[in-house]
């Protein structure tokens, strides 16, 4: 089976230019800016080298919290497709590339927290669009 790594956590954000100047503050580094809609940050390399995790924000109303908007762990594996095989899980979803091309497909724990697993390759820290 291949390694497993935790990148990102996605959370709403209902006023996004707010919550951009907030994680700015706490030293992230803005790499997607598709405000008013979605904004990811990485934070700073560790030190122990490798990448750095990330966080995205979602644009979303107050009042938001339902099970499709709540917050989204993101696991990363090689490949999909394999691993979803090798944890005999099935996926909420069958595993789809993305327009934003990850190859992802969401799976639930036993308390219904939604966990994506996916692939993406260089495309998680440098797609096409990066800003820096």
């Amino acid at each position: 089976m291949s390694g497993i790594r935790l990148n990102q956590i996605t959370l709403g954000a209902i006023d996004m230019a707010a919550s951009v100047l907030f994680y700015q503050s706490l030293g992230l580094i803005l790499i997607v800016d598709s405000a008013p809609r979605y904004v990811r940050f990485e934070f700073p390399p560790p030190p122990e080298g490798g990448a750095p995790a990330t966080l995205s924000l979602q644009s979303v109303e107050k009042g938001w919290r339902d099970a499709d908007s709540s917050a989204l762990i993101y696991f990363e594996v090689d490949n999909v497709d394999d691993f979803l095989k090798d944890i005999n899980i099935l996926p909420l979803n069958p595993p789809i590339t993305q327009s934003y091309l990850w190859r992802e497909a969401d799976i639930t724990d036993p308390s219904g927290n939604r966990i994506r697993i996916y692939a993406a390759g260089d495309n998680r820290r440098f797609p096409p669009w990066r800003v820096k």
